[in-house]
């Protein structure tokens, strides 16, 4: 199993922008985007090949309240660096600007800042990092 250098995963999370394409008959609203949401896809991709985060173990749940808040646990095993794992809650805020959900943890958190477009019951991010892409799918519970 792959070692996450604890330099790469975060900035690399935190680089997270939105994707192309979107939904052209669902309108983001507050009350449409929140909800509970669990990965259904996380990848690291690079020249060498395309890691599935997920299948090794790794998962993130968010719920976003209608008020703005969000409570949540993101988890990479391995993924702190030092062997250890990536464990972070994700209790804070969110945003929805547009397409654009922002999330705004209140502790450290790979995802601080982190942009996603909202999509009927999705949220998608997708950011380079080097040679490394990553892409994390949220989809509504």
């Amino acid at each position: 199993m792959p070692r996450w250098s604890h330099r790469f995963l975060p900035l690399a999370l935190v680089l997270l922008l939105p994707s192309c394409g979107s939904d052209n008959s669902f309108s983001p609203t507050v009350e449409n985007v929140s909800g509970s949401y669990s990965a259904t896809s996380f990848t690291a991709a690079s020249t060498a090949g395309t890691l599935d985060l997920l299948a090794l173990g790794a998962s993130v749940h968010v719920t976003l309240a209608a008020n703005g808040t969000t409570t949540g646990r993101l988890l990479v095993p391995g993924g702190d660096g030092a062997g250890g794992d990536l464990d972070q809650d994700l209790a804070g805020t969110w945003t929805l600007s547009g397409d654009t959900v922002t999330f705004n943890p209140t502790g450290a958190s790979v995802i601080q800042g982190a942009q996603f477009t909202a999509a009927r019951d999705q949220l998608t991010g997708e950011g380079t990092f080097g040679d490394q892409t990553l892409r994390l799918v949220l989809t509504k519970d």
